[in-house]
């Protein structure tokens, strides 16, 4: 009975552990069907990932204070799998916003951490001249009137960007 203990723990611990490793996909994401235009033959792409809490021991006190949050960081992948880049999603060191990376147009695949899911991939579709943005923090504000149907959203109902199939037929402008 002491031997059966140990063995359905780690059992339990492995099971556990490959559920929280597995990343929740959603659909396709793709720019704002009313945001701006550019003449760019690139486009970009913003992921506002879960906030990280960080801290900077350089001061006096050695405490670690300030704290600040910025978004962390994430992968971009071909729809095939094969990695694109690595992002450190910061445009400073002390800054909030996440960073704008530049790509060519075409379709791409964020793992990315979510504020309430250990990781999410986001297939995404980035545009010439135009800005793909992925909302995985929480805190994305929505104008008033805009349909459901034209939003991603995660399994608990937060959106996290602009349906590919639904926002150029939507009318939103």
């Amino acid at each position: 009975m002491k031997s059966m203990f140990p063995i359905l723990s780690a059992g339990l611990a492995a099971l556990l552990a490959g559920c929280a490793a597995t990343p929740v996909v959603v659909a396709p994401v793709a720019p704002n069907p009313a945001g701006s235009q550019s003449l760019s033959a690139t486009g970009r792409l913003q992921v506002f990932s879960s906030l990280v809490e960080q801290s900077d021991d350089q001061n006096q006190a050695g405490d670690g204070s300030p704290f600040w949050y910025q978004h962390s960081d994430y992968s971009i992948y071909t729809p095939g799998g094969k990695l694109v880049k690595r992002v450190g999603n910061t445009v400073g060191h002390y800054a909030q916003s996440p960073d704008a990376v530049a790509l060519p147009a075409g379709q791409y695949v964020v793992k990315a951490r979510a504020s309430d899911y250990s990781w999410v991939k986001v297939p995404v579709t980035v545009e010439p001249g135009r800005t793909t943005r992925v909302h995985l923090d929480d805190n994305w504000k929505l104008p008033a009137g805009i349909p459901k149907s034209a939003l991603v959203s995660l399994p608990n109902g937060n959106p996290v960007g602009w349906r590919a199939d639904v926002a150029k037929e939507s009318g939103i402008n």
